[in-house]
């Protein structure tokens, strides 16, 4: 698909801790990307650095962690240095994040609506009116039943598909350029995945939007994403189309479409990596 090359333009980008000596620790390793108007998946194993580089993005790295990069810019403005106001600014309206489970995202205390509605608030100078009518019709566009009445339930009343549904209409409800899904369908039954993101992704083109995917689900990436960005202990160590995950060349990214267990592999050794070629190409 034709896509904007450089909507978020992300060069040399590193995030450290302290540890027992002077120096960091450094857990992101100077990595470098781009995304423009298209799909893109960052995958890896568990620790690999995916969700941490999300929320250096989105300026959600607490301290004492430390971001600094060489260039981050969002369609062309830099996000190095913001405020914490700023920051505020750019969250909800530029840039927004849709975690993986609904039940540490929403408030359990807050109506649905008034939480789908907290970035117009924030964000717009829209009545009381008008915001609901928006409310009302982004539950609606996410495939939410009679919103309406769900505008004045409470998330306990709610299944985890519909709480996932209801984050997501919270994130786009402010039309964002850039949606970073932290792997938004791990939480949901098998039956319920593919629904979730054929739904974000209908809802991001639909907008002209950038998504980037955070997913170790390597066969759902293939299916539905433009690119694949493949991390391992900190760095970028393969790009490649989506659709080359199961052929690419990678000793890592073959390893990792390897070892899914199904019912054809079941009794079955699943492959181990050899870890020293991977040290070798990083």
């Amino acid at each position: 698909m034709a896509h904007e090359s450089s909507l978020l333009d992300v060069k040399g980008l590193r995030i450290g801790f302290p540890g027992h000596g002077p120096d960091l620790i450094e857990v992101v390793k100077g990595i470098d990307f781009t995304i423009g108007t298209e799909t893109v998946a960052l995958v890896g194993e568990s620790g690999s650095g995916k969700s941490l580089t999300a929320r250096a993005l989105m300026g959600l790295v607490a301290r004492p962690g430390q971001v600094t990069a060489e260039r981050l810019s969002l369609a062309g403005d830099d996000l190095l240095g913001l405020s914490a106001r700023q920051w505020q600014q750019v969250r909800g309206t530029r840039l927004s994040l849709v975690l993986q489970d609904p039940r540490y995202s929403l408030n359990p205390v807050l109506k649905i609506g008034t939480q789908v509605e907290e970035a117009l608030v924030l964000h717009t100078r829209l009545g009381r009116r008008e915001r609901r009518e928006k409310v009302l019709d982004m539950l609606d566009a996410v495939g939410l039943p009679d919103p309406a009445s769900l505008y004045h339930s409470y998330p306990h009343e709610l299944s985890g598909g519909m709480g996932q549904r209801v984050m997501l209409a919270a994130m786009l409800i402010n039309d964002p350029r850039l949606l970073i899904a932290d792997e938004p369908t791990s939480a949901l039954d098998s039956g319920l995945r593919d629904q979730m993101l054929e739904l974000i992704l209908r809802l991001v083109r639909q907008r002209g939007m950038a998504l980037l995917l955070i997913s170790h689900d390597l066969p759902l990436v293939a299916r539905y994403c433009d690119r694949a960005l493949v991390m391992y202990r900190g760095r970028i160590i393969d790009r490649c189309r989506a659709t080359e995950l199961a052929t690419s060349s990678n000793p890592y990214t073959r390893t990792l479409w390897s070892c899914q267990p199904s019912a054809q592999t079941y009794g079955q050794a699943l492959p181990t990596l050899d870890r020293s070629l991977i040290e070798e190409l990083s």
